[in-house]
């Protein structure tokens, strides 16, 4: 798929990362064979930097150490790839994952879904956008029109907002591969793009309405300059993954702490919700892997719409099927899920 391609652009830096973090990471501390670990290690990678995320993620991390009676510390890397490498080799035993990097550490890094973020407004969903500057004169239509005119940035290719959800409900089903449509693509951050955006160094990017949530927050007349081009279809907001080998207990009393996590009243609770505030978030709910059935659609409807371009018609019949089952083994689970 596209966002293969586009990963392969950036595999060395990626895979660098990978390894830096695999050289420098201490093993969590564990007990006796048998024996819940000494030490939690959660992965996070930041929607800002780490020097102003640290600070608004530590108060959890300290409540949850407190809750499960096991000490939790924060791991920050600086892209998806090296997050789900770190818990796919045991560095990392639960973290905060989007839906699409969620979905490769659930295939690919023994892990599972313990839970689901809901946001400041109790919404489990956000959507994917396309940014320009305002008063550039750009519009969708224009950028849809490619022709190598515009300086485009796109973000982490294991990002379902950033590069998934563009590609999979805006570039793919109209033929549009970024890099010939447009005069260069760039990978960056969500708040990366953003400044680059405002400041006239790109003239489009990829975003999301969490992330530009965030820069409005640290840069509110930056902020105000963008321009929203496009607006996805509802995206799974992200979610707590857990390595399926961690203590049963101790992945139980995690799930619980996150599930209650800012519900209920008094000081505490209060105080919790102030946590969750700042975080952007409204708290979590329930999940299982079935959660991320809606990437699974994405993936498989982006590769069909590529193997329809290709006029192949034995890829598109593989596709097809492709799409089918994935679609089919979705609308079953959906089915089975009790009505609101």
């Amino acid at each position: 798929m596209i966002r293969r391609r586009l990963l392969g652009a950036l595999g060395i830096a990626a895979i660098l990362a990978a390894g830096a973090l695999g050289l420098n990471a201490c093993s969590p501390k564990k007990a006796a064979t048998g024996e819940a670990p000494k030490e939690i290690v959660f992965g996070i990678l930041p929607a800002e930097n780490q020097a102003s995320m640290g600070p608004i993620w530590q108060p959890l991390l300290d409540d949850m150490s407190t809750r499960i009676g096991v000490k939790v510390t924060a791991r920050y890397v600086s892209n998806y790839a090296s997050l789900i490498e770190a818990m796919r080799f045991k560095q990392v035993q639960v973290g905060w994952f989007s839906a699409l990097p969620a979905l490769d550490a659930v295939e690919r890094s023994g892990g599972e879904v313990m839970g689901r973020i809901i946001d400041a407004g109790g919404d489990a969903t956000y959507a994917s956008v396309l940014i320009a500057k305002k008063g550039s004169g750009i519009t969708l239509d224009k950028v849809l029109a490619c022709g190598g005119k515009y300086s485009f940035g796109m973000a982490d290719a294991q990002s379902t907002s950033g590069t998934l959800a563009p590609m999979a409900y805006l570039f793919t089903p109209k033929g549009i591969e970024p890099t010939k449509c447009f005069k260069t693509v760039r990978s960056s951050s969500h708040q990366a793009n953003s400044a680059a955006v405002a400041n006239g160094v790109l003239d489009v990017a990829t975003n999301n309405t969490v992330g530009i949530l965030f820069f409005k927050r640290e840069n509110p007349a930056k902020a105000n300059s963008l321009d929203i081009l496009w607006t996805s279809p509802p995206l799974p907001e992200s979610s707590i993954v857990a390595r399926k080998d961690l203590d049963p207990a101790i992945k139980e009393k995690m799930r619980q702490f996150f599930l209650t996590y800012g519900t209920g009243t008094g000081p505490e609770a209060d105080r919790q919700r102030e946590v969750l505030k700042k975080m952007a978030y409204g708290g979590f709910r329930p999940a299982d892997d079935s959660y991320l059935d809606p990437i699974r659609e994405m993936q498989a409807s982006e590769a069909l719409g590529e193997a329809r371009h290709t006029g192949d018609a034995a890829k598109i019949a593989a596709a097809q099927a492709a799409y089918d089952k994935v679609h089919a083994a979705a609308e079953a689970r959906r089915a089975k899920e009790p009505n609101p």
